[in-house]
Formats: structure tokens, C-alpha cells, sequence
């Protein structure tokens, strides 16, 4: 009677520690896909306020150079030449843009993969 009392206890005690296992391993995952989302993030922003700021610098320059201007001829020009730096810039943001979701994408599946929906216990 007393060792199935101590098998019961035993098995109660190894369920138990499993279970505090898995919701460790589950914790832990879920913080290295926080820890991988934040670090993600936060270079994506910085990355954006280096593309605002250039943009800033870019509409910047134009009014700089409407001041300077003497011809309509010269004002068109430096128009275009602002418009099409944009366009660029656009295309580059678009490409940014993709390149971070990618990435973002690439962390969630590695974080995923690694430890939360992977079933290892």
C-alpha cells in the first residue's frame, strides 16, 4: 500500500515537473520572439528616420535652389531633377519596405521553429 502511494506521489511529481518544463520552454520561446520582434524593430525605425531625414534634405535642397533661380527654365529643371531623386527614393523604400517583412517574416518562422510550435518538450 505504501509503495503505490509512492509510485502515485512519484508520478504526481514527474507530471508536475513536466509540466513546469514545458511552460519554461513555451516562456522562453516567447521571449526570444519578442527579443528577435523589438531588435527588429528598432532598426527598422532608425532606418526610417535616416530615410526621413534625407528626405527633408531633399525638398530642402529645392527650395534652396528656387532661391537661387533666375530662369523658368532652370526652376523646371531643378524640379525634375528633385522629382525624379524622389521617384528613386520611392523605389527604394519599396524595396526596404519588402527586405524588413521578409526579414520579419524569416525571425517569426526561425523563432517558431526553434522552441514555441516545434512540440519538443
Amino acid at each position: 500500500m505504501i509503495d503505490k502511494l509512492n509510485e502515485s506521489m512519484a508520478a504526481a511529481e514527474s507530471a508536475q515537473m513536466s509540466i513546469f518544463k514545458f511552460g519554461k520552454e513555451r516562456t522562453e520561446a516567447l521571449l526570444g520572439i519578442q527579443k528577435e520582434l523589438l531588435d527588429a524593430y528598432d532598426q527598422a525605425s532608425r532606418d526610417w528616420l535616416v530615410r526621413v531625414k534625407s528626405e527633408s534634405e531633399l525638398w530642402s535642397a529645392l527650395a534652396a535652389r528656387l532661391a537661387e533661380t533666375r530662369s523658368v527654365p532652370d526652376a523646371v529643371q531643378s524640379y525634375q531633377e528633385c522629382v525624379s531623386q524622389r521617384v528613386k527614393m520611392a523605389a527604394e523604400d519599396a524595396q526596404r519596405f519588402s527586405n524588413e517583412c521578409g526579414s520579419l517574416m524569416q525571425r517569426i518562422n526561425r523563432s517558431l521553429t526553434n522552441g514555441w510550435f516545434s512540440g519538443s518538450t
